[in-house]
């Protein structure tokens, strides 16, 4: 494999179509401006090197970063690429990854508006992110203590898997298909509208409206928090071990919480069993409201 260390380099396409390359503590920057420095290339080991120019990871096969920095102005980092490894590195520019596949990401600190899109079989641990949009139609995700926060999350994604996480997130799963959040924290507003066999396992699942619209969806020993309206026009399985406040219009399936300041059914077909399994704190908290 070549070496190149220490050096900087800033010209257009500077290694492009390169084959089994190692840089170290090398510097993509400067006057000339170029772009798309490793485009088209295989075989690439990057270590404690900065980039701050664009496109620099095109359409490449056999890809590891370590230690290194992708600066907000390196932006679209990583396009059209596939065996990619990246660890303990900064991925701050705009829409880092995209149409990817075969990623693992371990310790990274992501900042990347769009990241993600359209990318499969991504793996993902002891990461950080800020994003929106973050993993749009992404399919075949396995993501382990990963902590996101930004709007519009995980939308469209197909196949995934998710353990020991925390989302802080708006507007997250839309349309969502065949996914597992296992022991998890999911901070946001209208969680999971559209979505068909998603399962939520031990987690505690917090905002409001949550779960409307949804096919096939399952809570196994959950936690809500600040949830009205939820399961509107859902197929819903779900055990939850804390008081709701209000349930609307679910279609069917089976809901058990200890309490439920509303149960709302004001539509024909809205007919899942609604279990509830400790005392009311209030005589009338449960009523069902009907119009």
């Amino acid at each position: 494999m070549t070496q190149i260390i220490n050096q900087t380099f800033d010209q257009e396409r500077a290694l492009y179509g390169s084959r089994g390359l190692s840089l170290k503590g090398c510097s993509f920057d400067g006057p000339a401006d170029g772009e798309s420095a490793l485009k088209e290339s295989s075989d690439i080991q990057v270590q404690d090197c900065r980039f701050n120019l664009r496109y620099p990871f095109w359409h490449d096969h056999g890809l590891s970063i370590s230690g290194s920095e992708l600066t907000p102005l390196c932006r679209a980092a990583l396009w059209y690429s596939e065996h990619i490894k990246i660890t303990d590195s900064k991925l701050h520019g705009i829409k880092a990854l995209r149409e990817c596949s075969d990623a693992e990401l371990d310790g990274c600190d992501i900042i990347s508006p769009e990241f993600g899109w359209s990318s499969k079989n991504v793996q993902m641990r002891g990461c950080t992110a800020q994003s929106e949009y973050f993993m749009l139609r992404a399919e075949h995700l396995r993501f382990r203590d990963v902590k996101m926060s930004g709007k519009y999350s995980f939308q469209y994604i197909r196949g995934a898997e998710f353990e020991d996480c925390e989302f802080d997130t708006k507007d997250a799963f839309w349309h969502a298909e065949n996914v597992v959040i296992r022991r998890s924290v999911v901070n946001g507003e209208y969680l999971g509208w559209y979505s068909k066999n998603v399962v939520f396992e031990d987690c505690l699942i917090t905002g409001t409206q949550p779960l409307c619209y949804c096919r096939g969806l399952r809570l196994i020993n959950c936690r809500m928090q600040q949830a009205d309206l939820a399961f509107e026009r859902s197929e819903v399985q779900a055990d939850i071990t804390t008081p709701v406040i209000s349930i609307k219009n679910p279609l069917s399936g089976r809901i058990t919480a200890p309490q439920v300041g509303q149960i709302i059914r004001d539509i024909p077909g809205a007919d899942a069993q609604i279990i509830i399994t400790g005392a009311q704190t209030d005589a009338g908290a449960a009523q069902t409201a009907r119009t």
